[in-house]
């Protein structure tokens, strides 16, 4: 447990109570030692760092204003309340966030009480705020939603979805904290002197003291106040130009300085007298505090654990050179992000072919359909995302480019469980998702060649296609077993063959990606005990009829398929649907090893594939079971 000593005044803190107990004359020693205990323990654990010291000074002036968990208190993306945690009775587990059994690192309802809403996921904020706070209405509750939103979640059209339907009378408030990009920017010096004039406290008390007594002045008042009004809102808007919010019928107050405990509460208290909907519009500096992360937010974003870093080249960045070579050769291809160039390796593509490299912000769904577009135009549009945030494109997939055979390119980062980020990051759905769609191509490089090799495919292919990759370098198991010419030896893709082969096999294993290198030791155990096996290694996964075509000639014994994607619908059922079609288990038995049906989350200790139960030790056991009968063949349970 978390020991405190060096940062005494964060150790006194258990609750938001005892946070409102203290002076406003410690906000400030309070927030340098929080910021020093998130850069010593962020750079350890690993986690998000530079957002997290930027919100220091408003996570304490909304605990300090509001009454949570009463009044709820959502953050959009999670990942920057890392603050709001160590405040709200989760300090002394924080030695343990993001590690398994320990606490997550992003806002969970089931971890605490304060957690109003989860958030794993960007541009959710505004939609689940209404939604709470007219839920709040609905009761007759007095009770306060207050949604920190990240200025990157505002190139999400949920949220402007969400914006659409925002009642006035809700008790909600909007905060949009910036600190990256330009959301309103002011023109001229008088103008900005003005937006500071705007939130300070002698303004604010100001404004409210004549508009109270002009409203009150008998005849006269009303029809001033309201001359006044006009006057200033038009002035405003010459000054500040258009503001969509408040076109939206949302009041707005800023921008305001957001590393300031003190206006800050001002403002908060203000916004709640009121008592209606209303966007709070901040500036906060990441990495606040902690010079590299000042320096270059990017990098110290997310951090891995210390020590932790990948050895050697990832597909990631395997596939952004491989990407940007074959560009260079084909002026079609272009490349698409949802806000990731930098975690999908794109980096070297924007760099050599910005023309033809498109950034659209956290905006899969509209990602996809743009390819959609720029295939329907000609191009070769590649779409790079991680396979968690590819679910919320589903529909753009199926409809937009699917059933209109357009080629567009998903290249899947992050595929299977990744470790750290919990249940809300684990790329298990992809597989099941792509499998119900007819005509996709899925492809499952475990090589850099392979990757290399697959991404030339892809662009053969005349419609959807699916490159899937895990995070990481390369298993060096699987390239001496199943590459002993070297990962790029010339043949095609397709089935690679390692142990007893049919029909002296007792148990084949098929799988594919990285939990080839656990079929391997699995297989390797049985076969020191006598019992042989073989592990078929499918680098491409759709079509499933292709796919069993050249497996059926490999076949021997019975068949486990192992995966680490969620089982139903997956693979293992979609190629063991497609095999007995072609009479594969008239006279042998299948089992299907996969992620079941939940969300995983590991107990203290353990990794992801010891939670799903695919790891070796938990496979092997399987499969024992399995060749002695002790268990019955998925078919037949």
């Amino acid at each position: 447990m978390e020991k405190f000593d060096q940062w005494p005044l964060l150790g006194g803190i258990s609750s938001p109570a005892d946070l409102k107990a203290l002076p406003p004359e410690k906000m400030a020693p309070l927030a340098a030692e929080i910021r020093d205990y998130l850069i010593y323990r962020v750079t350890e654990n690993g986690g998000h760092l530079a957002s997290n010291l930027g919100v220091v000074e408003l996570t304490l002036a909304i605990h300090r204003v509001f009454d949570a968990p009463r009044d709820h208190i959502i953050f959009d993306v999670g990942h920057q309340s890392y603050v709001h945690k160590l405040l709200t009775g989760r300090k002394e587990a924080f030695d343990a966030l993001r590690q398994p059994g320990g606490i997550s690192g992003f806002t969970k309802r089931s971890e605490s009480e304060y957690d109003a809403f989860g958030a794993g996921h960007s541009s959710t904020a505004v939609s689940a705020a209404i939604g709470m706070a007219e839920a709040e209405y609905r009761k007759g509750s007095d009770a306060w939603t207050v949604a920190v939103i990240g200025d990157g979640a505002l190139t999400g059209g949920l949220s402007y979805e969400g914006l659409n339907n925002c009642a006035r009378h809700l008790r909600l408030i909007l905060i949009i904290n910036e600190n990256e990009m330009s959301i309103s920017p002011n023109t001229g010096r008088l103008a900005r002197h003005l937006s500071k004039l705007r939130i300070s406290r002698n303004y604010l008390k100001t404004k409210e003291f004549a508009s109270s007594a002009l409203r009150h002045l008998p005849l006269i008042g009303r029809p001033i106040y309201k001359v006044l009004r006009w006057t200033k809102r038009r002035i405003k808007h010459l000054l500040y130009h258009e503001n969509l919010f408040e076109h939206m019928g949302i009041r707005y107050r800023g921008p305001v300085e957001g590393n300031d405990t003190a206006g800050l509460e001002e403002l908060l208290r203000h916004a709640k007298r009121l008592d209606s909907a209303v966007i709070l519009h901040v500036k906060t500096k990441k990495g606040l505090g902690y010079p590299p992360a000042e320096e270059d937010p990017n990098t110290y974003h997310a951090l891995p654990p210390s020590g932790k870093a990948a050895n050697g080249i990832t597909f990631s960045a395997i596939f952004g050179q491989e990407l940007t070579a074959l560009a260079t050769q084909d002026q079609r291809i272009c490349a698409i992000t949802a806000a990731m160039s930098c975690g999908t390796g794109l980096e070297p593509f924007r760099l050599t072919h910005p023309t033809r490299f498109y950034d659209v912000g956290i905006a899969e769904g509209h990602a996809v359909t743009f390819a959609a577009g720029l295939a329907a135009g000609g191009m070769r549009p590649v779409v790079a995302v991680y396979s968690t945030f590819l679910q919320r494109a589903y529909d753009n997939i199926l409809h937009d480019v699917a059933l209109q055979n357009l080629p567009v390119i998903l290249c899947i980062d992050r595929a299977g469980l990744n470790a750290g980020d919990g249940p809300t990051h684990h790329g298990v759905f992809d597989v099941a998702m792509l499998s119900a769609l007819p005509n996709v191509h899925i492809y499952a490089p475990v090589t850099g060649a392979g990757l290399a090799a697959s991404l030339r495919a892809a662009l053969e292919d005349t419609g959807l296609s699916a490159i899937r990759y895990p995070n990481g370098c390369e298993d060096p198991r699987i390239l001496s077993a199943f590459y002993p010419d070297g990962a790029d030896d010339g043949r095609p893709i397709g089935v690679r063959a390692w142990g007893d082969p049919a029909p002296k096999t007792a148990l084949t294993i098929v799988t594919h990606g990285r939990m080839a290198g656990v079929a391997l030791e699995v297989a390797g155990q049985l076969r020191a005990q006598g019992t042989p096996a073989q592990v078929l290694l499918c680098e491409y996964l759709a079509p499933y009829d292709d796919l069993a075509d050249r497996i059926m000639p490999l076949l021997g014994g019975d068949i486990l398929f192992l995966e680490e994607e969620v089982r139903t619908g997956g693979f293992g059922m979609s190629l063991s649907d497609a095999l007995e079609k072609r009479g594969a288990f008239a006279h042998r038995r299948r089992r299907i090893l996969g992620t079941e049906n939940g969300f995983l989350i590991p107990s203290a200790g353990q990794t992801p594939l010891q939670a799903a139960g695919l790891d070796v030790a938990s496979v092997l056991k399987a499969a024992r079971n399995f060749i002695e009968k002790e268990g019955q063949s998925d078919a037949e349970s």
